[in-house]
């Protein structure tokens, strides 16, 4: 077997990931530019419902392999599973999601199979006199996009930033094949064991679906402003982010970070509160439909990003924004 496009896709409670919706979207466009079918490789324990799904959403060639769900494998386990199955199928182009699992595995893989591999792209495209895949990355914190090829004739390997392309939509129409894949792995290559897995208890939107996100900076000054962040988000429909200082400072947790080692998101509406603007938060929400900055210091980066700005004091902007909102709704 030989295939031009391999994708990873993780399986979430049986289901696609969202994050796999979206590298099928950029995997279809890819595949269409070549003329090449799409394949895509799923792990788990009861995936028919998921290999079913994959190929709706615009998968040709859907590889089935039984192990562990993503959830308790241990990287070692997919990194030998992903390695045996591109011997076999031999693809010259493997996409991962930029997620955990596919930060530990794209870099390892790629060192196997003497390929090249190119971190947290947002973009891939194929030269049209060449071929070459083009990969297009954010460098220098954010300021600038390069893009990146490979010599002709070498595997390449990418993972690709969630929320950098739409989730594809499902055509349950779509025809495709579904096949076991059988791959022997040595249990030895396992160097160490999942001991407990914590399940974080969301309340409300997650910040990764919100349409709205409210996100407060070190600007904010304490835990107590965040009450108005709340309940503006709360008026929206949205929910609430943060900036690294907040989460380092112990007034939110860690799971509520937006940025280059936090979360990244991509509402219709980011309304940024006492943010500067620094480049490692901007990843997490440059590619927000509409930024809107509240900050009371008119020379901030942060202006330098939004598409509006309000210059001044949040504890005074909010409650008249709060009040206005709430009279337009009634």
């Amino acid at each position: 077997m030989s295939e031009k496009i391999l994708i990873f896709g993780e399986v979430a409670e049986g289901k696609v990931a969202t994050v796999t919706k979206e590298i099928l979207t950029a995997g279809r466009e890819l595949a269409n530019q070549m003329g090449e079918p799409l394949s895509v490789l799923l792990i788990g324990e009861n995936i028919e419902g998921a290999a079913k799904d994959a190929v709706s959403l615009g998968g040709d060639n859907v590889y089935v392999v039984n192990g562990p769900p993503i959830a308790k494998a241990h990287p070692d386990l997919y990194l030998a599973i992903v390695a045996e199955a591109c011997k076999q199928l031999t693809p010259s182009i493997i996409l991962f999601s930029h997620t955990d699992m596919g930060r530990e595995i794209a870099p390892r893989l790629a060192a196997r199979l003497k390929a090249s591999v190119t971190m947290d792209c947002i973009k891939l495209s194929i030269e049209p006199n060449s071929g070459a895949l083009l990969l297009s990355k954010p460098v220098y914190g954010g300021n600038a996009i390069a893009v990146w090829t490979s010599k002709p004739g070498t595997a390449q390997i990418a993972t690709v930033r969630p929320r950098s392309a739409a989730p594809a939509e499902s055509d349950p129409s779509r025809q495709g094949k579904i096949a076991p894949l059988t791959v022997s792995v040595d249990p030895s290559c396992v160097k160490g064991e999942v001991l407990e897995t914590v399940v974080e208890e969301v309340q409300g939107i997650r910040l990764e679906d919100a349409k709205v996100v409210v996100a407060g900076g070190g600007g904010i000054g304490g835990v107590e402003g965040f009450t108005l962040l709340e309940g503006l988000a709360a008026l929206l429909g949205g929910t609430v982010g943060v900036t690294r200082v907040p989460c380092d400072e112990g007034w939110k947790p860690l799971s509520m970070e937006i940025g280059q080692t936090g979360r990244i998101v991509s509402p219709n509406l980011y309304i940024a509160v006492g943010v500067s603007g620094a480049p490692q938060h901007m990843t997490g929400c440059s590619s927000s439909k509409l930024l809107v900055a509240i900050n009371r210091d008119p020379d901030a980066n942060i202006f330098r990003e939004a598409d509006l700005g309000v210059v001044g004091d949040y504890k005074k902007v909010l409650p008249s924004l709060i009040e206005r909102c709430k009279s337009l709704k009634m």
